[in-house]
């Protein structure tokens, strides 16, 4: 075969077979003499026997498939703000996309506003002093035994080394217990 089938050169035009099967009956197309079609000069004929008025727009271009990522974003912003979210796997429609980027924009412009008065605290910040505090708060803790031993001691009547030694054991265990705690900065 020297050129292309009727089906061949139809998908390659984007026509029917049946457009294809007219064109050639009615001679705009260029044939081989296997009857095959010859594509280049078929394409040359076609446009200068067509009438610019009654051809097809090119199809339109396939859009992109959107990642699930950002389609699951849009549903969380619209539940946040107490919006409807579309059902999981059909799909968001325009309007619920555009709702969100609006409601983003406007979150993002409140933190900006939040941030220029003041209102926000710097979170690597807030966590370091927290740390620091804690930590004096501990250190301040070992050593109070020491101190209130021998106060305590005096008043109850007994040997201040017992009295440390008590303390000290149940302070560290107090400390051992906070230890586990584990604050979650959010």
């Amino acid at each position: 075969m020297l050129g292309m089938s009727e089906r061949q050169y139809a998908a390659r035009v984007g026509l029917s077979r049946g457009a294809i099967q007219k064109a050639k009956a009615a001679g705009r197309l260029v044939l081989h003499e296997d009857g095959s079609i010859d594509a280049e000069a078929s394409d040359t004929r076609r446009a200068a026997m067509t009438d610019p008025s009654k051809t097809r727009k090119p199809p339109a271009p396939k859009l992109k498939p959107v990642p699930d990522a950002a389609v699951s974003a849009v549903g969380d912003t619209l539940r946040e703000q107490g919006l409807a979210a579309p059902p999981v796997g059909s799909g968001t429609t325009f309007l619920q996309a555009k709702t969100a980027n609006e409601v983003l924009k406007a979150q993002e412009r409140r933190i900006r506003l939040q941030k220029l008065k003041g209102e926000l605290v710097d979170r690597a910040r807030a966590v370091a002093v927290v740390f620091r505090l804690a930590r004096e708060e501990r250190d301040a803790w070992v050593n109070w035994p020491a101190r209130a031993a021998a106060l305590m001691a005096a008043e109850l009547g007994v040997e201040a080394a017992a009295m440390q030694k008590a303390l000290e054991k149940h302070v560290r265990a107090h400390l051992d217990e906070l230890a586990e705690v584990r604050p979650e900065f959010r």
